[in-house]
């Protein structure tokens, strides 16, 4: 992989000091800010590979500049990672539905997180060029990561995306946690099996704003599969 350009946002002097030294020595580019303001106006000047978030912040919290960046079209592709302290099963559910990529607790070691990175960049990145995919009303451009339904663009961060090439590659096949957490998310990665659920929960929501919510199904006891409405 070519040398990556992170972005963290990071008010603790210590833990901040600490990430960039570290990611710094694995041949990483580390741009830091204490702060939601500064953050954005790095963004202004360039667009990193991914953004390092922490959740309490001053001013305004991850999570709410989380659900900022994704109402922009220029910065709402940027792969997200959460960093915080907050281990609740309940804190993690609201940091992805935020549209965060992965949510990492605090303390991690740096090559779990340099790990995540890679996986969230590999989700993000372009895997397929063999042309559009068609599902019914819904319609995938993997040259330019654009999805539609019924003409009308769906915006999703490149979890949700990735996800549902996936189950659109695979029409009517069932996959169980574990295997889409092998093909979406990569091997020697740590997710949960809850990760699956929630992001799932997501596109769900994606796709019931065009009234396509029965698209991604559950198969009870095995997993969940993507149908043809319209066959």
């Amino acid at each position: 992989m070519e040398t990556m350009n992170v972005l963290m946002v990071e008010d603790d002097e210590d833990i901040g000091e600490m990430l960039q030294l570290s990611l710094q020595t694995n041949n990483i580019e580390v741009t830091w800010c204490k702060d939601v303001m500064r953050a954005q106006e790095s963004l202004r000047d360039t667009t990193p590979d991914i953004i390092l978030l922490d959740w309490m912040l001053p001013g305004i919290s991850g999570p709410d500049w989380i659900k900022f960046l994704k109402n922009q079209e220029e910065n709402k592709r940027i792969p997200i990672i959460l960093l915080t302290a907050r281990s609740a099963e309940e804190d993690k559910v609201s940091g992805l539905e935020t549209g965060a990529d992965d949510y990492v607790t605090k303390p991690f070691s740096v090559q779990e997180l340099i790990a995540r990175m890679k996986a969230v960049l590999r989700r993000s990145s372009t895997e397929n060029e063999t042309g559009v995919i068609s599902i019914g009303p819904l319609f995938i451009d993997p040259s330019s990561h654009r999805v539609t339904i019924n003409k009308v663009d769906l915006m999703m961060s490149p979890t949700e995306y990735k996800l549902l090439s996936f189950f659109a590659t695979n029409p009517n096949k069932v996959f169980s946690r574990n295997q889409l957490l092998d093909n979406v998310w990569g091997d020697n990665v740590y997710v949960e099996d809850r990760t699956v659920d929630v992001h799932i929960r997501r596109l769900r929501r994606i796709l019931d704003a065009q009234g396509c919510a029965d698209l991604v199904q559950t198969v009870r006891g095995f997993g969940y599969k993507l149908v043809n409405l319209s066959a």
